[in-house]
């Protein structure tokens, strides 16, 4: 491990850019998508090399658990191979993040199909073995797969159908909420929607604002499934999801209950406030469509000096939006919004804010504008759960949330 001194405390990777992705694995550790050990070894692979460094190690990583997985099974380990293929999937989805964007990297799409196939082996060793799913949507499919609760597949049970953001994927939400929920009794719904994982990577299809209508066809698709029970149907979502999930409760009223992490309902307020930081006047009210040529290209040229703020931005947010450049990206944003929206969530609710997470800036404003049935729920520095969406501590955060929703749901 490099002794580099700017290194942040705490910091595994080199590169504090690499460390934002690296680490994510970390947080899977207790739902067996990594160990520590696993991610060290990486950090080492890479000590101070580039994005195609980092790549290299994640995938060489995974390479080895799939191979390691394939001769267990050859073997008859069947519980081993899965738990391999398990940390392979994970592997290969952490590799890719730092090369986002348009045109789609080649290397991008080999580790996505990689993390895929893995994790479609996982669920084929499940007990009982769980197919992939096509949910009918606008004359295409979203892919999903539904998972039944451990060792009660053939119940009547809660749904928890779990919603992505702007850059994580079915196998993310799997690790970071689905393995608590499974094993507390929930079925779980995994999918991609647009602007998310295949929809994006494989068939180009961005992001959208008005998450209702993605939710009422998955919302459709799961009262088909005999084993889901229909009146107690939940939707949680994390990052942009955060947001997603409660505009989806805004107007999709089958949902028993929605669970925020964190809490957004403008998502336009966020890139006021990086506009602020950028010296715009009045950014707080500013209309995007106002701003003017020379600051425009004032905003981009910052914004391409900056490494963090050109992946958020170049790489991740014009490609998941479809936008062109930063123009059409803030009218894009401006889009995502429950402002006039919020009196329509009925059911009940669970907002998420972490301490130092600059996405649940505004998420006691959007918590007391709510006229539903509520709850807030703060994560500190202190419990090692501070940053955004928990990531180093998903336990305390599944915990929490999920006794929310056995209260919510009744569902023992």
């Amino acid at each position: 491990m490099s002794t580099n001194p700017a290194r942040r405390r705490n910091q595994l990777f080199d590169s504090a850019f690499h460390d934002r992705f690296g680490q994510w694995p970390v947080g899977y550790i207790p739902a067996g998508g990594a160990d520590m050990g696993d991610v060290v070894a990486v950090a080492n692979a890479v000590g101070d090399g580039d994005d195609s460094a980092f790549y290299d190690a994640f995938v060489s990583s995974g390479d080895a658990k799939a191979a390691a997985a394939r001769r267990l099974l050859s073997a008859g380990h069947r519980h081993s191979a899965r738990g391999q293929f398990l940390r392979a999937s994970c592997m290969y989805a952490a590799a890719y993040h730092p090369i986002f964007g348009s045109p789609v990297d080649p290397r991008l799409l080999a580790a996505f199909d990689k993390q895929m196939g893995a994790f479609r082996t996982v669920m084929e060793l499940s007990d009982p073995p769980v197919r992939p799913a096509g949910i009918p949507f606008e004359g295409d499919e979203l892919p999903a797969y539904l998972v039944p609760a451990a060792g009660r597949a053939d119940e009547v049970r809660p749904l928890l159908i779990l919603t992505n953001g702007f850059d994580a994927t079915m196998t993310d939400m799997y690790f970071a909420s689905g393995v608590a929920a499974l094993e507390r009794g929930y079925h779980v719904l995994l999918f991609d929607g647009p602007g998310q994982g295949a929809m994006l990577y494989r068939r180009g299809v961005p992001l959208r604002p008005d998450w209702e209508a993605v939710i009422a066809a998955v919302v459709d698709y799961a009262t088909t499934v005999p084993i889901v029970d229909s009146t107690r149907i939940a939707l949680s979502g994390w990052s942009l999801g955060g947001y997603l999930a409660p505009r989806a409760a805004s107007g999709e009223h089958r949902l028993a209950a929605c669970i925020a992490d964190p809490g957004q309902w403008d998502i336009a307020d966020s890139m006021r406030r990086f506009l602020a930081v950028l010296g715009v006047p009045d950014a707080d009210t500013v209309a995007f469509d106002s701003l003017d040529d020379a600051t425009l290209t004032r905003l981009a040229t910052a914004i391409e000096s900056d490494r963090e703020m050109r992946w958020q931005i170049v790489q991740r947010g014009y490609w998941t939006t479809g936008a062109a450049d930063l123009r059409g990206f803030l009218r894009i944003l401006a889009g995502f919004t429950l402002k006039d929206r919020v009196g329509d969530i009925r059911c009940p609710t669970l907002l998420t804010a972490a301490e130092n997470d600059p996405l649940a800036a505004g998420t006691s404003v959007f918590f007391d504008a709510l006229s539903c049935p509520k709850t807030l729920l703060r994560f500190t520095t202190a419990e090692g759960a501070g940053e955004h969406t928990e990531m180093i501590n998903r336990s305390l955060y599944n915990q929490r949330a999920l006794d929310w929703l056995d209260e919510t749901l009744d569902a023992g």
